[in-house]
């Protein structure tokens, strides 16, 4: 039956939420710390949760995640989590020889109030951390935020590593962002190519969607080093990609390194991605060569072809604040109307920037933060769209309403590529286009009757 029992009617939910469109924060801290060179992932908790953040990842991914546990038991859930940390410590550093434990913490951890520095502290001064090995940490209870906060708590961690010398390092750091693995390599090449040289954390590009090459190791010889990190102090400039996911670890090193920062909408679409290469430009004092700019014709050039078929469709979106944002902002620009959209991560400062983005549109739009999938299927059984664009979870939706799905976003648990097709930049914009193309013009092919059936509309 699917989700056929949905109501159309819509009733305030003030304690209940029903499908969220979010995970937990330890997934996004997770993730992070998979962008640090030779870092072992370590879950400051259960094995059960540990084991769904590791298969989470792994089911979108495609890659088998490694990380780490503090096996709580009945006594650690009881007494704190000290012992098993200080002993997984030793442990980790013994067998496995990372160059870097990143912990996050779990709701068990956190409600107990298991202090981590005050751990780490402990750690170092009983020699469980051998000389040049570093230990990190965020605190990230699953009861508060969603995996973007998690994530953002982890890069805050990172930033804190960074060190004054000094001596500016002619460098831009740039903060991604949870974006894909080759979203990041797409952003690292635009930089390049505006001859910009750049400190990217957290780097999962090489680590989430590296070659086969029958050769195993734990650790790819990818992701950003710590050196590397530590140096991020001395910058010129720091581009913090999305509010959500970005901002405060930049902040930090404004604050702490005076490393003057700015925070940019992820450079999904046209504007934004226009706003990115300009930032590029001015903090590093270079021109846009001739290859951004044909790149970027490409871009207006699939628009101005394909305009007739995106004309005032009706889409709904669900994901994450920052994507939804660049995302939105690239409908519009596109004459298409995004009525229903929605982020299972708090925060009003989201509801703001839709409606100012959207206050020009024909149509009503329905935006929610802290919101659900069964809101957001309430909303489109009030107003029917032409396209649904969202994670996997949108699946039954598009099924129950007859709607066109694009898989974009976190989780794609069902479908393979998202890991090589990067959707930000010129380029990118140019994929995520040809997606949503698609699907409309399938529908097409599909609905119209024989006498209007054509090779091309």
């Amino acid at each position: 039956m699917l989700l056929k029992h949905t109501p159309k009617e819509i009733t305030e939910r003030k304690a209940l939420m029903i499908n969220p469109a979010k995970t937990c924060q330890p997934i996004g801290a997770m993730y992070a710390a998979l962008g640090i060179k030779g870092c072992l992932p370590h879950s400051h908790g259960s094995q059960g949760c540990c084991a769904y953040h590791r298969s989470t990842l792994t089911r979108h991914y495609k890659e088998p995640i490694s990380a780490a546990t503090s096996s709580f038991t009945e006594g650690a859930s009881v007494f704190g989590g000290q012992a098993n940390l200080l002993q997984a410590i030793n442990n980790i550093f013994t067998v496995y020889a990372p160059e870097v434990i990143a912990v996050h913490t779990t709701c068990l951890s956190e409600t107990i109030g298991d202090d981590l520095p005050q751990i780490f502290d402990k750690a170092i001064k009983e020699q469980k951390v051998p000389e040049g090995k570093t230990v990190l940490g965020a605190n990230t209870p699953s009861y508060v935020g969603s995996h973007v906060t998690g994530f953002s708590n982890m890069v805050k961690s990172m930033a804190n590593l960074a060190e004054k010398s000094g001596k500016k390092n002619g460098k831009v750091n740039i903060i991604p962002g949870w974006v894909e693995p080759c979203d990041m390599e797409e952003i690292k090449r635009l930089a390049a190519m505006v001859g910009v040289k750049i400190t990217m954390f957290p780097d999962t590009s090489g680590v989430l969607n590296g070659p086969l090459t029958g050769e195993y190791k734990m650790f790819p010889d990818a992701g950003t080093s710590i050196k590397d990190i530590k140096a991020s102090g001395d910058a010129i400039g720091t581009l913090a990609l999305g509010e959500w996911c970005s901002a405060d670890a930049a902040r930090l090193l404004d604050t702490k390194c005076k490393v003057p920062c700015s925070v940019l909408d992820m450079p999904f679409g046209l504007q934004a991605t226009d706003r990115f290469v300009d930032a590029l430009r001015k903090v590093s004092g270079t021109t846009v060569p001739d290859e951004v700019a044909a790149e970027r014709g490409q871009l207006v050039d699939l628009i101005s072809d394909m305009h007739q078929y995106f004309y005032h469709k009706k889409v709904a979106i669900f994901g994450d604040p920052d994507q939804l944002i660049a995302l939105t902002e690239f409908l519009v620009s596109i004459d298409m109307c995004p009525i229903h959209i929605v982020t299972g991560t708090p925060g009003k400062k989201f509801e703001r920037r839709i409606k100012e983005i959207t206050k020009d549109m024909p149509y009503k739009v329905n935006v929610k933060a802290a919101g659900d999938m069964f809101l957001l299927h309430q909303w489109i059984k009030n107003e029917p769209v032409d396209v649904l664009i969202g994670n996997t979870y949108g699946k039954y939706i598009a099924r129950d309403e007859d709607i066109p799905l694009v898989r974009w976003g976190f989780p794609i648990l069902d479908r393979q590529g998202h890991q090589y097709f990067p959707t930000v930049g010129y380029k990118g914009g140019i994929r995520l286009l040809e997606k949503i193309l698609g699907v409309l013009l399938d529908r097409l092919d599909r609905d119209n009757t024989e006498e209007k059936f054509e090779l091309v509309y």
